[in-house]
């Protein structure tokens, strides 16, 4: 690693406080359903997916996780039509944001809309579905970012986030991508490379070895062509 790449990295504590990560644009006015929407970058509606459970059992405890959930709006969407559909459903949301700039309140204790770290927080129980629309290039830790998530998910839950697997480098800047996608493979894992997409239904924890030795918030636009964060990594 070059001594100005070393000098450029910035531990999670920095990399929270840079104006690249700490920004009030990202994910704010993306909906639940439609052309700027959850369902259209997930390839699936979270509502419908989550109502699904709901239908065939009413008496089910359903739950999901949304990493970096921007302004709420598709949670708070979500939080309307249980209301409306499964009134005194068993519902748990929970959407976590490094920024506090929130569309609103929730409106009924469904909803929990919290200001935290995804490095660093943890849930109180697994969930039926884990999300994370466009959080990742602006992480640090991406790789236990992705752990984590993947373990917040309940066997038989789903996952899905965007995710850039070049924006994981090795210490000498080249592209780190193949030995990430043959772990999440390995892992049961499937990754859509047009879309950027990874998802599973059925799989286990990644087991990643890599030693994470900090992050760039100088690498410029990423493939969304927003200002991102690269992760580098040694991998022995």
């Amino acid at each position: 690693m070059s001594a100005d790449l070393h000098a450029r990295l910035l531990d999670d504590a920095a990399l929270e406080s840079s104006s690249v990560v700490a920004n009030n644009a990202m994910n704010r006015l993306r909906g639940l359903s439609g052309v700027n929407s959850y369902a259209r970058e997930l390839g699936f509606d979270p509502y419908e997916r989550l109502a699904t459970i709901l239908r065939g059992n009413p008496h089910a405890a359903v739950r999901w996780i949304d990493v970096c959930c921007g302004s709420g709006r598709a949670l708070l969407e979500a939080e309307d039509r249980f209301a409306t559909e499964f009134p005194t459903a068993d519902i748990a949301i929970t959407g976590i944001d490094l920024v506090n700039h929130f569309l609103a309140t929730p409106r009924t204790p469904h909803l929990r809309l919290l200001t935290a770290s995804a490095a660093t927080w943890h849930p109180d129980a697994p969930a039926d579905l884990v999300t994370c629309v466009h959080g990742l290039h602006y992480l640090g830790d991406k790789l236990a970012v992705l752990t984590a998530m993947t373990q917040w998910t309940r066997p038989g839950g789903s996952f899905a986030a965007d995710f850039d697997p070049h924006a994981i480098r090795n210490p000498d800047g080249s592209s780190a991508a193949r030995p990430v996608l043959a772990e999440l493979r390995a892992a049961g894992l499937t990754y859509d490379r047009r879309r950027r997409r990874l998802s599973g239904t059925d799989f286990r924890p990644p087991n990643f070895t890599a030693a994470y030795l900090g992050a760039d918030d100088t690498a410029g636009p990423g493939y969304t062509g927003q200002h991102a964060v690269t992760s580098y990594y040694d991998f022995g």
